[in-house]
């Protein structure tokens, strides 16, 4: 099985830069959006095959996620099941058979940290549900988690220190989630590869130079673990300031 997780930092102008033809071209079972910034129906995304599910936020042309699946769910949902957290439309989960799909656009802790009361909520949230998740099937979450969990994970670990997607309080509730029975399936099959990132500022020619942070994530339930064959950072597809990362099962 192969699924793709993009943040398209807004899809009509990702659908101006090839975003159809890359998801014909790959054809994945499933391919979950970050950051639409649209309503579902203020654009048509003309795929074939694929059932369309949209989480909106109530302020247009901000965040928003969506799942474009081959295959029908058994069931679909748009909240995290906590209250006050149900607005922005940052996460969409899909039941199958034997797994959860989920997606997710976590908050931005914003600069100097301003948002970041709400994000550590929110965190602790989405860990109790996909804990709750995870008691009755295996899960895959993915997305724009909004977090560089080491150093290894961003260009320029020492000047980020304590910034937004880089403050201890953020790696801290990763950490957490880890440690509550899921793994980051890339660093599974590749501990210490170096310059591995999936999103580049759009100042400084940081794409040019790869001057990145990996905040773009398929996390998994453990005991999915041996089912990974591969986790690809795609680097080279442009479009959006994230580059798609795709996990392959077998």
């Amino acid at each position: 099985m192969k699924f793709i997780s993009w943040n398209v930092n807004g899809l009509r102008a990702c659908m101006e830069k090839g975003f159809l033809d890359y998801v014909k071209k790959e054809a994945p079972d499933a391919i979950c959006l970050q950051e639409t910034k649209m309503q579902q129906g203020q654009a048509e995304v003309e795929l074939p095959g694929y059932l369309q599910y949209w989480n909106s936020a109530e302020k247009k042309g901000y965040s928003g996620t969506a799942i474009f699946t081959k295959k029908e769910p058994l069931s679909a949902s748009c909240d995290i099941e906590a209250e006050g957290h149900d607005a922005e439309g940052r996460s969409i989960t899909l039941e199958y058979e034997d797994f959860y799909l989920v997606t997710e656009y976590t908050p931005n802790a914003q600069d100097g940290l301003k948002r970041i009361d709400y994000r550590m909520e929110w965190e602790d949230a989405r860990r109790a549900y996909l804990q709750k998740l995870d008691r009755k099937k295996p899960v895959i979450l993915c997305g724009d988690l909004n977090v560089a969990h080491k150093e290894i994970d961003l260009k320029n670990p020492k000047s980020n220190r304590g910034n937004a997607g880089f403050s201890d309080q953020e790696r801290e509730k990763f950490g957490l989630l880890l440690e509550a029975g899921f793994i980051d399936s890339y660093r599974e099959l590749y501990p210490q590869k170096e310059g591995a990132y999936t999103w580049w500022s759009y100042r400084f020619n940081a794409r040019k130079n790869n001057a990145g942070w990996r905040i773009d994530y398929f996390l998994l339930s453990e005991r999915l673990r041996n089912r990974v064959e591969d986790v690809v950072l795609c680097s080279d597809i442009y479009g959006s300031d994230h580059c798609p990362v795709k996990l392959i099962l077998k």
